[in-house]
């Protein structure tokens, strides 16, 4: 008796070396094994197990989720520990009376029709055991045939980085027959006791340090095409939406900072060259650094992602902040300069002005009336009221870097009177830039937040709307 069960076991064994093709024996001695309550189960005679129980069966499929055990984000991996259950009519067999179900061997399954369920996206699967395999086989009265496992299973899941950490994977898990087309088998859902967690309630999300994990089964009916025409497929969605609350803290909230602290160096005198500098050099060189281990800890993609498209904002920001004090440096060093030189030049016009013209004769010079109060003994000479005005039209006159104020005035022709208006407006610029009282400072002040608060509501609305759009699409 047990020589025979052990010869049994060993060909019914998965693995085995010997191909098993049942006839009368093998079945009388596989009935040996299948005493239930005192009654020998035994297939019919003319069962084979390579034949469907009819056309268009219906295999129904029932997940339950145990548990999220990580999610590879490299390799685009999820692992779930899981509870299957399989189940399809088989009219062939029946259950002996009085008896609403048996439970056979897990071994009994090489011995009957079986769906050759086939996984889309599945990597690798392990069936849990303790003392034995978390399997089951079970006959029922009204000829269904239910097959459970508990199972780890890791999924190939194709993930797009995009909207990191603003993005939403969505993976669809096909269960569907490799070989039996729409015509011999079909699949669906069916709705099997809901898993409770330790607190007793059920789980319908699964939370992550970085994802919010749920899984959807979609009733609707899909078609794969491959090999010799359409197979039935029952989907399960898998949605990972990411925690967004450590992200704010660790890199939104921090950068944001950093670039409203730099607006602080507009607040600061511009001779004050080494605490400008330092502030906006040190607040640069923290961004940089925070990109970098951004960029080094987040995962691929292949476009910039959500939050480096933040970062390099932001350091573009506090970049137009250090350059616009490169600016207010060189409008001052323009200022002074050009302050002594406008001077010199005027000084130079009021003695041009007070010497008597190069075409007058002598007698001219004579006749021209000067008129002067004594100061201390020495004579003091006065203009008279046009002499006057044009000391004053000359001494307000802006005059261009290194033109003589004895040359005679350029011609009004066109392309000279263009490129006198740019230098005029681009000398201007630059003593606006370099005026003492900081006027391109106060500018900068107010035109800087704003510019940032509409950056980030351009940011905030574009990049939300489109994840929402991948959470419901």
């Amino acid at each position: 008796m047990w020589i025979l069960l052990m010869l049994l076991l060993a060909l019914v064994a998965p693995g085995g070396g010997v191909s098993f093709a049942p006839n009368k024996e093998l079945l009388e001695c596989a009935s040996q094994i299948l005493y239930i309550d005192q009654y020998a189960y035994q297939l019919p005679t003319n069962y084979s197990r390579n034949i469907p129980p009819g056309k268009n069966t219906t295999v129904y499929i029932g997940i339950n989720v145990n548990r999220v055990s990580g999610v590879d984000e490299n390799k685009e991996e999820i692992t779930l520990d899981v509870f299957l259950q399989v189940s399809w009519e088989e009219m062939r067999l029946n259950v002996p009376p009085g008896m609403a179900f048996i439970d056979l061997p897990w071994e009994f399954r090489q011995l009957i029709w079986t769906p050759d369920l086939y996984i889309w996206q599945l990597q690798t699967m392990r069936i849990l055991s303790v003392l034995q395999e978390m399997a089951s086989l079970r006959l029922y009265a009204n000829r269904t045939v239910s097959v459970s496992i508990g199972a780890t299973i890791t999924i190939k899941c194709e993930m797009d980085f995009v909207l990191y950490p603003l993005d939403v994977q969505n993976c669809a898990i096909d269960f569907s027959s490799y070989k039996y087309t729409t015509e011999d088998v079909r699949f669906e859902w069916r709705e099997v006791a809901p898993w409770f967690g330790l607190g007793g309630e059920q789980r319908h999300e699964f939370r992550l340090p970085k994802y919010v994990v749920t899984f959807v089964t979609d009733k609707s009916n899909h078609i794969r095409n491959f090999g010799e025409g359409e197979h039935s497929a029952a989907r399960l969605q898998i949605k990972l939406s990411r925690e967004l609350r450590g992200y704010l803290l660790e890199s939104y909230l921090p950068s944001s900072l950093f670039v409203i602290i730099s607006w602080g160096s507009f607040c600061v005198i511009p001779e004050i060259v080494p605490g400008r500098m330092v502030l906006l050099v040190t607040t640069l060189l923290s961004l940089v650094t925070m990109f970098d281990t951004v960029s080094t800890n987040s995962p691929d993609a292949l476009e910039l992602k959500c939050i480096e498209v933040w970062l390099i904002s932001c350091t573009i920001f506090v970049f137009l902040a250090l350059l616009e004090y490169f600016v207010v440096l060189f409008g001052i060093r323009y200022d002074k300069s050009w302050s002594r030189r406008r001077q010199d030049l005027r000084r130079a016009a009021s003695a041009a002005q007070l010497a008597p013209p190069l075409h007058m004769n002598h007698s001219q010079r004579l006749s021209t009336p000067v008129t002067g109060t004594p100061q201390g003994g020495v004579f003091s000479p006065q203009l008279s009221v046009e002499d006057e005005g044009l000391k004053q039209q000359f001494s307000h006159q802006t005059i261009q870097r290194d033109s003589p104020i004895l040359e005679a005035m350029p011609p009004t022709g066109s392309a000279n009177t263009v490129w006198s208006r740019i230098a005029a407006a681009a000398d201007r610029g630059v003593m606006f830039c370099g005026a003492q009282h900081g006027a391109l400072d106060r500018y900068a002040l107010m035109v800087f937040p704003m510019c940032f608060t509409l950056f980030t509501v351009i940011y905030w609305t574009t990049y939300l709307s489109e994840a929402h759009r991948a959470l419901h699409g």
